[in-house]
């Protein structure tokens, strides 16, 4: 039998829909029907997904629309059932929220009972649908990890671009996370008012479930999914590399591109990040402290083995009137530089409106070079990570 959980109801429905689902219920306590999943999700003590939400006449139906089509988009492995008077008008409200079927508050148990099994059965459905289902296509997302040895030289503005770009190449398909665990400003970046952050996606529930997880994240306009930075340094301390670790497979599950914002140099968040990663882009600015920082860190990942093969070189701020070349660059750090991001009036204005260049302004040359840059992956095929794993983690 399938599992349920009921809310909105009376003690005699309580009764009845007990005995319909062989007592596999749990009953949410009175009070207003939260609207968002999430805070649905934190009412179970079990912290186990239902199959089933059976909802009695007690909730208000505005409010059960509105949770109802939240789950039908993010955790559609939940039917909903309503119990409600079928009117015409009802059932045609119900089936634009996605609910899965409508009954009257008098239904007996075995009506009960036949609704909660067809809800069951097509929960059961949706979710074999969803879930991998080896241990060969678990890990199905690209993992592009930003780093770099110093701040200030454009990161979230090089992460919030190309994950920006990657959504409009294939929408609904793409996560940047803020990995800058101290001092993260992407929701800054993209006008976002986020109701969780990073802390709550790497806790409770949210770690252990990915169709959970996908309810704690803040989504923008264009379709771009975000795990938005902790609200304050002490908060974003409390996130581990085992925590990071955690999100990055679980992200990668859901979806095709995982773009991962990191605070300057090397941090443990920063390390489990790379170690995570498929590709990695090692930005910097085209400056003597800039590009020597660069070779160091690009030396140190060398001993760790933490380079995997899509590894991206990208210049940022370049200036014809700097003294430096690309040749300068490429003969410092030992590598060839892919992407060179000129310096450009319209990136400060873009970042105070909290709307990415590419967004906003696709005439720059740093809007040209960008999409280069979105290019490199959006026109690749996936790869999975494993093979380039750190040799401190395959020791231990």
């Amino acid at each position: 039998m399938s599992r349920v959980v009921l809310a909105g109801a009376g003690e005699e429905l309580i009764l009845r829909v007990k005995e319909a689902a062989d007592g596999d219920v749990a009953v949410l306590p009175p009070g207003r029907l939260p609207s968002e999943p999430a805070r649905l999700f934190e009412q179970l003590l079990d912290g186990e997904l239902p199959d089933v939400l059976l909802v009695g006449p007690h909730a208000p139906a505005p409010e059960v629309l509105t949770l109802a089509s939240r789950l039908d988009v993010q955790s559609p492995g939940i039917s909903v059932v309503l119990m409600a008077e079928p009117s015409p008008e009802m059932w045609q409200a119900a089936m634009r929220a996605g609910i899965r079927d409508l009954l009257p508050p008098s239904a007996d148990v075995a009506d009960i009972r036949a609704a909660v099994e067809r809800a069951g059965h097509a929960a059961a459905s949706r979710r074999r649908v969803l879930r991998p289902v080896s241990e060969t296509e678990r890990y199905a997302g690209r993992v592009i990890t930003i780093a770099s040895p110093k701040g200030g030289v454009g990161k979230t503005t090089v992460s919030t671009n190309l994950a920006i770009g990657l959504t409009a190449a294939a929408p609904q398909s793409t996560v940047l996370v803020d990995l800058d665990v101290q001092f993260g400003d992407v929701a800054s970046a993209l006008s976002l008012v986020p109701e969780y952050t990073l802390p709550d996606a790497v806790r409770g529930p949210a770690s252990e479930d990915t169709m959970v997880l996908k309810t704690f994240l803040t989504q923008h306009p264009s379709g771009l999914y975000a795990v938005c930075g902790a609200e304050s340094p002490a908060a974003g301390d409390t996130v581990t590399g085992e925590d990071v670790t955690r999100l990055l497979a679980s992200l990668a599950r859901e979806f095709r591109y995982v773009v991962v914002d990191t605070a300057p140099g090397l941090s443990e968040q920063t390390l489990a990040a790379l170690d995570r990663a498929t590709d990695v882009i090692m930005l910097t600015s085209m400056d003597v402290p800039g590009v020597r920082g660069l070779r160091k860190e690009l030396d140190v990942l060398r001993e760790l083995a933490m380079i995997p093969a899509g590894r991206h070189i990208v210049m940022n701020f370049a200036d014809p009137k700097g003294g430096l070349t690309v040749r300068d660059v490429e003969t410092t750090i030992g590598a060839g530089v892919d992407v060179v991001l000129p310096r450009s009036k319209a990136v400060p204005a873009s970042t105070n409106q909290g709307v990415p260049i590419l967004q906003s302004n696709r005439r720059d040359p740093m809007a040209k070079e960008m999409r280069r840059l979105v290019s490199r992956f959006a026109a690749t095929p996936l790869m999975k990570p494993g093979k380039y794993r750190a040799r401190h983690r395959a020791a231990s």
